[in-house]
């Protein structure tokens, strides 16, 4: 049986046991195919970054870390806090070749940043979808700290749904579904990939969250929108209505509330924002914004995309058991000040 098959017979949730299970040895050696494969086939796509900033004296170094090819005409993919305070620096990879590069945008909200470096025959890894991943699924951490030698691990998935917290300045957001996983971070490995088994790229290791605990940007839907926008304008827009809550359970018997169970309790109202202009107060309960259940603080965030800037959004809010609908409109996150 070959390491692949194995693989995918080891992940299938709806076949019966096979007759005849795999020996531990042929199960070891299956492993270890898999993720030799994932490195030999990763390795290219990944590089090792010096990063700095141009200066009277010449650039300045600021640190180092690692990235991931994106594109073969020259974007990579970084975690924002590697590039962060650099305008460029060189990025080395695995085949001796050593390309300056440009910091192209970053989003400290979702550590995300891009880079271009200065070619256009660079192996791309495939992305794929970390939505669909399970916990103890195998995964492999690839990173380039040291220039010419790559650095691997491999672990699983050991939790999903994790939550970390970033900023930029005053600003916070939460990163939603963040990968925790056991497949060692090395020094140097931030801002490189965490891959599936069949070497698609999942994640972007971000953090050491303990001893032997690792966390990842998921690459889904969303990063994949942030990743767009960061390639196309240098940055990520998103809408601000000046709320902070967490998910409350509706009261029973709410009328109009319909099946839905859970709401976004609003705990602060930032003055003079897009939420005080429309009526929120503190202890009121979102249903909906713009027609979508609300459950907590991550689906608000979901929601106010750069289409909701400047469009009027119904919210449908439960307050002293009674169900109103309010009017906001989204300002852009980080461009107006109260």
């Amino acid at each position: 049986m070959s390491a692949i098959k194995l693989i995918e017979s080891l992940y299938s949730v709806d076949q019966e046991a096979p007759a005849s299970p795999a020996s531990e040895a042929e199960a070891m050696d299956a492993y270890s195919n898999v993720v030799t494969s994932v490195a030999e086939k990763l390795s290219p796509s990944v590089a090792s970054l010096r990063v700095g900033r141009r200066g009277r004296g010449g650039r300045q170094m600021l640190g180092s870390g690692s990235a991931v090819v994106i594109s073969p005409d020259g974007f990579l993919l970084t975690s924002a806090h590697v590039v962060a305070g650099g305008d460029g620096g060189t990025a080395s990879f695995v085949d001796g070749r050593e390309l300056d590069f440009d910091v192209r945008g970053i989003d400290r909200l979702s550590d995300l940043a891009v880079i271009r470096a200065r070619a256009d025959d660079l192996h791309a890894a495939a992305l794929g979808d970390a939505d669909k991943l399970r916990v103890g699924q195998l995964v492999v951490a690839i990173g380039n700290p040291l220039g010419f030698a790559g650095s691997v691990t491999a672990g699983v998935v050991s939790a999903v749904g994790r939550s970390l917290a970033t900023s930029d300045g005053d600003m916070q957001r939460l990163v939603e579904n963040v990968i925790q996983t056991d497949a060692s971070l090395n020094p140097g490995n931030s801002g490189g990939a965490l891959a599936d088994w069949k070497g698609s790229v999942i994640g972007v290791n971000t953090a050491v969250a303990g001893i032997g605990v690792g966390l990842a940007v998921p690459i889904n839907h969303t990063t994949q929108g942030i990743l767009a926008s960061l390639i196309s304008d240098g940055r990520v827009r998103r809408g601000y209505l000046g709320i902070a809550g967490a998910g409350r359970p509706i009261p029973p018997r709410t009328f109009g509330a319909g099946d839905q169970t859970t709401g976004m309790g609003v705990i602060e109202v930032v003055p003079n924002s897009p939420a005080a202009a429309a009526g929120l107060r503190p202890g009121d309960l979102v249903l909906e914004v713009d027609g979508r259940p609300v459950s907590d603080a991550g689906d608000l965030q979901r929601l106010l995309v750069a289409e909701s800037i400047g469009r009027p959004l119904s919210l449908r809010v439960i307050r002293d058991g009674r169900v109103l609908t309010l009017t906001a409109t989204p300002l852009e996150l980080g461009v107006t000040n109260f």
